[in-house]
C-alpha cells in the first residue's frame, strides 16, 4: 500500500480486552499501576509492561505507526522534541566522548550541548554545513562518538548529503543522528539513507495543531534501538496517554496537510522571489536555491518552512515589517495550521560558521490559510520597509 494509506491504518492492531468493541482509534488507558496476571509476571520485564510509564494502548499504537513511518525497528517517545534530542544523545554518549554538530543546529539542542554535555565531560565541536562529507569526517578524532546533522539546516536551510555522511561515519564506527523535523518523517527517511537515529519534534507537523508536545527517536539497528529504550527507562521519560492519542490522530492526516503546506509554501516563496525588497529566498525546493539538487534527489517533497533574505534594512525596519503582519503570527514553534514569522538575526549571531548575508533574514512558516491572503499580508509588511 502507499504510505498515505498505511498511515491511516497503522497502529490499529493493538490487542484489546476480550469483548471490547474495536474503534478506529486506540483506547486511552490512564494509569500508573499495571496489574499483572500472576506472580511470575511481576519481574518478567521482557514479556509484560509492568508500569504505566512504559506505555499503554495509545502509546503502543503511536509507536507502531511511527515505526511504519520511519522504517524503523524501534521508536521511543519523549515529552517534547528537545527531550527527544537530548534523550537520544544521552542514550549513546559517555563522559570523554566527542561529538560533531552541524553549526545550523536547532537553538535548544545547541544550548544542551554547550551547557549540559560540557558539564558531563562531553566535548561538542560545531562544523560548517558546507563541508563535503569527506571534509567532515576528516575532523573526526579517536574519541568522536556521534555526528549530529540537520537537513535542511535551521533558519538558513543548507542541505547535506546525509547518505554519504552516514556511510563514511560507519567506516569509523561513529554514530549519526539526524533532526528530521522539517521532513516530518514523511518527506525524507534518514534511516533508509544509513543514519543511525532519526529524531523529530512530533509537536510540529505530526501533531499539526500547535496544542500538544511530544518527540520521537527512531532506529533501525536493534542495538541502537535498545540503547534508546534503555535511555528512556533509566532517565524516567514519560508521555501521557492523551498526548499519544492526539499525535496518532495527527499522523493520520499528515500527508494531506503536508501537501497543502508544500503547495502554499511554494506559491508564497515564488511570489517573494519576484519582490523588489527581497534579495533571496532560501527554500530547497526552489530551482536555483542552494542545495536544490540534493533536495530533488533525496526528498519526496517540501513543507511550509523557509527563509527570506531581505535587501539591506535596519532592525527597526525589520520589526516594522513583522509588526505590520496581520495574518502571520510572531512565534517560534512552527508546524501547525497557522502561519508564523520571526527575525533570525539574534540566532544567527551565535553561529561559528555563519554566511555573510547581504541583508536581514526572516523565517516564515506557511500554514493552511489561503496563500493569496498570505501574499497580501506579506505585501502589507514589505510596504512598511519604505515607510
Amino acid at each position: 500500500m502507499h504510505e498515505a494509506t498505511r498511515l491511516i491504518h497503522s497502529g490499529m492492531d493493538i490487542p484489546l480486552a476480550d469483548g471490547s468493541p474495536r474503534t478506529v482509534a486506540p483506547v486511552i488507558q490512564k494509569g500508573s499501576t499495571v496489574l499483572l496476571p500472576n506472580a511470575a509476571a511481576l519481574y518478567d520485564d521482557d514479556a509484560f509492561v509492568t508500569y504505566g510509564r512504559q506505555g499503554l494502548a495509545s502509546h503502543e499504537a503511536l509507536k507502531s505507526a511511527l515505526c511504519d513511518l520511519e522504517h524503523a525497528t524501534g521508536v521511543e517517545l519523549y515529552p517534547s522534541g528537545v527531550a527527544a534530542m537530548t534523550g537520544a544523545m544521552l542514550a549513546v554518549l559517555s563522559a570523554g566522548d566527542d561529538i560533531l554538530v552541524v553549526d545550523t543546529v536547532y537553538k535548544p539542542t545547541r544550548r544542551f550541548c554547550d551547557q549540559v554535555l560540557k558539564r558531563l565531560g562531553i566535548r561538542t565541536r560545531y562544523y560548517d554545513p558546507g563541508l563535503t562529507p569527506e571534509s567532515l569526517l576528516a575532523l573526526a578524532e579517536q574519541s568522536t562518538r556521534l555526528i549530529l546533522v540537520e537537513c535542511p539546516g535551521s533558519l538558513s536551510f543548507e542541505m547535506q548529503d546525509l547518505g554519504a555522511i552516514a556511510r563514511l561515519a560507519r567506516t569509523r564506527n561513529i554514530l549519526t543522528l539526524a533532526d528530521n523535523t522539517w521532513a516530518a518523517g514523511y518527506l525524507f527517511k534518514p534511516l533508509d539513507h544509513g543514519i543511525d537515529i532519526s529524531v523529530q519534534a512530533l509537536t510540529k507537523y505530526v501533531g499539526g495543531h500547535s496544542d500538544v508536545f511530544m518527540g520521537s527517536a527512531a532506529a533501525s539497528d536493534p542495538v541502537v534501538a535498545k540503547h534508546l529504550s534503555d535511555g528512556v527507562l533509566h532517565l524516567g521519560w514519560a508521555t501521557s496517554a492523551e498526548d499519544a492519542y492526539e499525535m496518532l490522530r495527527g499522523l493520520r492526516t499528515l500527508p494531506t496537510r503536508l501537501a497543502r503546506h508544500e503547495a502554499s509554501g511554494l506559491k508564497v516563496a515564488q511570489w517573494l522571489a519576484t519582490q523588489s525588497e527581497v534579495q533571496q529566498v532560501l527554500h530547497p525546493a526552489l530551482p536555483g536555491s542552494p542545495g536544490h539538487d540534493l533536495w530533488r534527489r533525496d526528498f519526496a517533497g517540501s513543507c511550509g518552512l523557509f527563509s527570506v533574505i531581505l535587501k539591506p534594512a535596519t532592525t527597526l525596519q525589520v520589526n516594522a515589517f513583522l509588526d505590520a503582519l496581520e495574518i502571520f503570527g510572531l512565534g517560534f514553534s512552527w508546524g501547525g495550521f497557522e502561519s508564523l514569522a520571526i527575525d533570525c538575526g539574534p540566532q544567527l549571531a551565535v553561529r561559528a560558521h555563519c554566511n555573510a548575508y547581504p541583508g536581514p533574514m526572516v523565517r516564515l512558516h506557511i500554514g493552511l490559510e489561503d496563500p493569496d491572503d498570505l501574499i497580501q499580508d506579506l505585501r502589507r509588511g514589505l510596504d512598511t520597509l519604505h515607510a
